[in-house]
């Protein structure tokens, strides 16, 4: 049978009517059981399988139709905002609606939780809408007044520092994630210090400063060595700063030096198999973040392993790695859609291809060049490597003088 099609005005009349002939439970105020009772209609909508987006919608709307007190408004609308801007193609609604949210929230004493979330997922918003220059002033004053929520001003540090590195602004995100790894030494939190300090490392990397990026790391091995805390957040700062690293000693040239990182690595990721999932929150709320999950550190190490052969010439065994890499990731992606999937397929691609090449599969190279070609990914990476790879290829064929391949590729 089809589901009601309610309108949020229907629908609050519908709920009065029960709270007035007195069918729900008495030990709650008045105000309180319509909103708990709304909000509980939604959140069923919501994760019903498949979810019922615009029942619940009508449900958040249908809190309106009660002239609320400001608290309940301004959460309402950073929870429809929410629901929207993630479930539904409606971004100007949910603009508006989170807007209202950060508008109404500034104005309320002690509310950060909803202040800072609709500032945070607003700005999201207006990246996705290319409005840049509207998302980083409103990030700049989310952090201004939030210096007394400590995850929340760390974690709106990071969102500006990863918008100006978006932007290849690596300057300016440099000075925001140093500006967080001194905030968080401040409050106590080693953690979430270490977490910046690597970011930035990770930048610093991406320049080709290698100058700073070794007193930076040295500096980052300390801290991570040192901290004592929960033990699956420990063994992922290990692995983030083994795998910068790998990096750097690649960058370096120094192919040699990459061993004893890379068993280490190998070492971290079999302890983090190990741990139990079971989260104790941090009493800290500074710590309050996760670099990477375990399964995708587990495809991480593979491709800096790959990297590694590629360079040091193990040529078989960044074949062998590559496919275990590729077969993981397919895994996850039947689960997961988080874009850094899609970054790690691309560069393995990329790698096994040119293996490929320079041991002498031919067919299965440019087979391989053939499905990387007609896909059709967003990411900028993608793009340029699609490039790259067409390139390198039409080279190795013109120097083999196979000239009819060659002409496919342009």
């Amino acid at each position: 049978m089809a589901a009601p099609t309610w309108q949020p005005a229907a629908l609050a009349v519908a709920l009065k009517n029960l709270l007035l002939s007195g069918k729900m439970a008495s030990n709650v105020e008045a105000p309180e059981r319509w909103y708990l009772a709304l909000l509980g209609f939604a959140e069923h909508f919501r994760t019903s399988s498949p979810p019922k987006i615009r029942l619940c919608v009508h449900c958040l709307q249908a809190v309106f139709q009660f002239k609320p007190p400001q608290r309940i408004e301004a959460r309402t609308h950073l929870q429809l905002g929410s629901v929207l801007y993630h479930h539904t193609k409606n971004s100007e609604l949910a603009r508006s609606h989170l807007e209202k949210a950060w508008f109404i929230s500034q104005q309320l004493p002690q509310f950060e939780d909803v202040k800072f979330e609709a500032a945070s997922i607003l700005s999201e918003l207006f990246c996705q809408q290319n409005l840049v220059d509207s998302a980083k002033p409103l990030l700049r004053k989310a952090i201004q007044i939030s210096q007394q929520t400590p995850y929340w001003h760390c974690r709106l540090l990071f969102q500006l520092a990863q918008l100006h590195t978006l932007e290849k602004d690596l300057v300016s995100a440099c000075d925001l994630l140093g500006v967080g790894a001194e905030y968080a030494r401040v409050v106590g939190s080693e953690y979430t210090r270490a977490l910046f300090l690597l970011s930035k490392g990770m930048l610093l990397l991406m320049e080709r400063k290698l100058g700073e990026v070794h007193p930076l790391l040295t500096l980052c091995g300390t801290i991570v060595e040192n901290w004592q805390g929960n033990p699956i957040q420990k063994e992922s700062l290990r692995v983030f700063f083994l795998v910068l690293q790998v990096t750097h000693y690649l960058d370096a040239g120094q192919v040699k030096s990459v061993k004893p990182c890379l068993k280490q690595l190998q070492q971290c990721i079999q302890t983090i198999s190990t741990l139990q999932d079971d989260e104790i929150l941090p009493t800290n709320p500074a710590d309050l973040f996760h670099w990477l999950p375990k399964e995708h550190m587990c495809v991480l190490v593979y491709l800096v392993t790959v990297m590694h052969s590629m360079q040091a010439g193990y040529l078989e065994k960044a074949q062998k790695y590559t496919d275990k890499a590729l077969m993981q990731l397919e895994k996850l992606k039947m689960l997961d859609c988080s874009p850094i999937l899609s970054t790690f397929q691309v560069i393995l691609l990329e790698h096994i291809i040119m293996c490929r090449l320079v041991t002498g599969h031919k067919a299965t190279a440019l087979q391989e060049v053939r499905c990387f070609y007609s896909c059709h990914h967003p990411c900028s990476l993608y793009l340029n490597t699609k490039a790259h790879l067409i390139q390198i290829c039409c080279i190795w064929l013109f120097l083999v003088q196979n000239y009819d391949t060659i002409w496919p590729f342009i």
